[in-house]
């Protein structure tokens, strides 16, 4: 398997759990630590930091040195290659879209007196 699948897989994994894609829009507001990601969660610390570290695998997040803090940033650089992935398929979609508009068109007409 190329590189570029595994580090796709590895994304889709990431991006799957609903807590690692809340966090992921915490850090969209900026920098955060473990214990300002964890607040909105009632879960453990261990539990955080282990879904914090699937995000710095994947490459979504880079944790920060600052003295004792190690502040999570998000990084949506890898995202680009989920949209790049999605896109080949983007002509399939707006296609089915347009069938779709026609046809409710066409139903529309019908059932017009």
């Amino acid at each position: 398997m190329p590189q570029d699948d595994d580090d796709l897989s590895q994304l889709f994994s990431a991006l799957a759990n609903p807590t690692r894609r809340a966090i992921l829009e915490r850090l969209v507001e900026g920098e955060a630590t473990v214990n300002e990601l964890a607040e909105p969660f009632e879960m453990t610390l261990p539990a955080i930091s282990r879904h914090i570290s699937v995000l710095e695998a994947s490459g979504l997040i880079t944790r920060g040195q600052r003295a004792q803090f190690r502040p999570c940033v998000l990084d949506a650089r890898p995202l680009r290659k989920v949209a790049t992935w999605a896109d080949q398929y983007r002509q399939n979609w707006e296609e089915s879209f347009d069938r779709l508009d026609v046809y409710l068109d066409k139903i529309q007409k019908e059932q017009q007196p």
